[in-house]
């Protein structure tokens, strides 16, 4: 009976403790992640050194100008009239920075199954991509991934609130 106590206060020990270094290397390493540098070197006297700092939260952030995330109404993976003019001005800053892939990320509101709202939000970054594709830009530099509702900007119950959570964001990545 002694041994089975120390036993379960032994595990609990251990899972606290596995927690709480899980929690900082995440915190450490969204720490690291938050200024991505790329620089890029010139040959010539006539081009200047350039560095971009990518924010890992991407357009959701608001930090990179000219990278907008785009929202859908509910239930819906097509592009409004409003995101069609924001996925342009995102096309030409994908086309202006060369140095950057962009991986498209498609989200959901809380309403509705986990595996519903995985696979609207798969259709959703699939329709931005297909968008941004006919605008010229190379499908090679774009990826897509679904994280349905398990990335929500807002948790409350509003209907403004679910609406900034159906959206596609973009996040560079230094090639």
């Amino acid at each position: 009976m002694i041994r089975n106590g120390l036993l379960i206060v032994l595990m609990a020990a251990f899972a606290l403790n596995m927690t709480a270094c899980s929690s900082k290397d995440k915190k450490e390493e969204t720490e690291a992640s938050t200024e991505v540098a790329e620089t890029e070197s010139t040959q010539d006297s006539e081009t200047s050194e350039k560095t971009l700092t990518f924010n890992p939260e991407g357009s959701d952030s608001g930090a990179i100008s000219g990278l907008e995330t785009v929202n859908f109404e509910y239930d819906k993976a097509s592009l409004t009239s409003n995101a069609r003019t924001q996925l342009e001005q995102n096309a030409d800053w994908i086309k202006k920075h060369p140095e950057a892939n962009v991986q498209i990320e498609g989200h959901c509101d809380a309403s509705g199954s986990v595996e519903y709202n995985l696979s609207l939000g798969e259709r959703r970054a699939q329709s931005v991509k297909q968008y941004l594709v006919s605008l010229g830009v190379d499908s090679k530099r774009l990826s897509v991934i679904s994280y349905g509702e398990e990335k929500l900007l807002t948790t409350g119950d509003s209907e403004s609130d679910h609406a900034r959570n159906r959206r596609a964001n973009f996040v560079p990545i230094p090639r």
